[in-house]
């Protein structure tokens, strides 16, 4: 399962690819990361797709990473006595919590914590930001607006309020049953929906306790005005960015996105690139021209994973769609300016032993052109730290604990291998250079890097590099 190279592809599982024969296509053609998604999900569902991956996993023999994806409050409208109406622009039209079906002058909005926290002049959205409308008026069971931009409104659609901080939970009841459920079935990371603010982080925390890794969604304007605060919380961040179009001009989310990854890179945490990165091969076999783009730049921004929504989950063409990302990928890696501009976006380490070895096995390891970097990890932190630096050089990540290694195959450039730990300096030495050999990293007589914590089995205490000779 040697890839040809470092970002990693997240695929969405769905009716589509929710097969053991599919999944296992899914990684040969480049998957390394399942996602599921609740909103869609069942807990019998759940359970099944767990059990496929991992059976696929013991086929391909590698370790294969599962993400569950928590669904977090949807705010919609109510029901039309019609089922849909019509909003012009400067029609005045109100959202109230009465429970009969609306009509062209009014709606019921079932979600009282919104009356409550809006203001006069904020936005309010409907429908994936297709209609806008400005509030006018507000009470505690009345939001009276004024429509901006107007279109057909239907039953049950969304409600977007992007310039409003809710005093909701990022976690509804479904979520925590769902995050019970994940738990259960041994999910590697857990995505939480619709964060606002760290202390939705805080909550998630409390009941994971280490056992899975806490993916925060960047995808309302509230999280971005406290993004630094909820990095330093989470353990890697995913920019959803057709929510963030949604309730942020659309023009300033490439930027975003530019930022969002400098900032997890910054700060040694894994982040991922999603939504529509291939939409068109949901019908299509082939991509645009402008969706290779867009992929392409999330390679050269540096992202630890890109991901596929709706293209792997529920589209015509799932196998073609990973296998695309993978050869863009792939191109993007060899071009002659990757490294350069790789390098360029790189921040210094920071102020403590484990960062200043993981910067300076980088360097050595490039300078001496080794055939690989291999670290010896039981928490995931040394791995993660030798990816932060975005070597040239490959890297083999080697863990006791095989839900490390699945949690880490996610994180940039790091090849998985589940091995016993090493029980003196010189079986380390053995192993790190038998297992390179053995994956297909080194050849006889190459020299590697080796980077642990001594004493050994120390979680997150790298302070040992050592170079070694691969030889019988």
């Amino acid at each position: 399962m040697k890839r040809l190279r470092r970002v990693k592809i997240l695929a969405t599982l769905g009716p589509s690819s929710n097969d053991e024969k599919t999944i296992e296509e899914l990684v040969r053609a480049g998957a390394d990361v399942f996602r599921i998604n609740m909103s869609h999900a069942s807990h019998e569902i759940l359970a099944d797709t767990v059990k496929m991956v991992r059976n696929v996993e013991k086929i391909v023999g590698h370790p294969i990473g599962i993400l569950v994806d928590l669904q977090g409050p949807k705010l919609r409208v109510g029901t039309f006595a019609d089922e849909f109406i019509t909003l012009k622009q400067d029609d005045k039209f109100t959202l109230d919590n009465d429970k009969k079906p609306g009509d062209k002058n009014r709606v019921y909005l079932p979600h009282p914590e919104i009356f409550e926290a809006v203001s006069k002049g904020e936005n309010l959205l409907l429908d994936d930001g297709k209609i806008h409308l400005v509030i006018t008026k507000t009470s505690k069971d009345k939001i009276e607006t004024k429509v901006v931009h107007g279109g057909k409104l239907s039953n049950k659609k969304g409600v977007s309020l992007p310039d409003t901080l809710l005093p909701l939970s990022s976690l509804t009841k479904k979520d925590y049953a769902d995050l019970d459920a994940a738990l259960k079935n041994d999910a590697d990371w857990i995505a939480l929906s619709f964060v606002q603010r760290p202390e939705d982080i805080y909550e998630v925390r409390k009941i994971v306790e280490n056992r899975a890794g806490v993916l925060a969604k960047i995808e309302k304007p509230q999280a971005i005005e406290r993004l630094e605060e909820i990095i330093l919380l989470c353990d890697a961040i995913m920019i959803a960015r057709g929510d963030l179009g949604v309730e942020l001009p659309i023009e300033t989310v490439p930027g975003l996105q530019k930022q969002i990854i400098r900032k997890a890179r910054k700060h040694g945490k894994p982040v991922v690139v999603a939504t529509q990165m291939l939409e068109s091969m949901i019908t299509s076999p082939v991509p645009t021209r402008a969706e290779v783009s867009d992929v392409s730049t999330a390679v050269f921004e540096g992202a630890d994973a890109i991901m596929l929504s709706a293209e792997s989950a529920a589209g015509d063409y799932p196998i073609k769609a990973v296998e695309m990302m993978n050869r863009v990928a792939i191109a993007v890696e060899g071009d002659k300016n990757f490294t350069s501009i790789i390098r360029a976006q790189a921040t210094e380490p920071e102020a403590t032993a484990a960062d200043a070895i993981s910067a300076a096995t980088r360097q050595v390891a490039e300078t001496l052109s080794l055939a690989a970097i291999v670290t010896y990890t039981s928490s995931g932190s040394t791995g993660i730290r030798a990816a932060r630096e975005r070597p040239s050089i490959p890297i083999i990540a080697l863990s006791p604990n095989l839900r490390t290694a699945r949690r880490l195959a996610l994180v940039w450039g790091l090849h998985c291998v589940q091995t016993e730990d090493a029980k003196s300096l010189e079986d380390m030495v053995d192993r790190a250079a038998l297992i390179s050999l053995e994956e297909g990293f080194a050849r006889l007589g190459d020299r590697i890097a080796i980077t642990a914590g001594v004493p050994l089995g120390t979680p997150g205490a790298t302070n040992m590099l050592r170079i070694a000779f691969v030889s019988e």
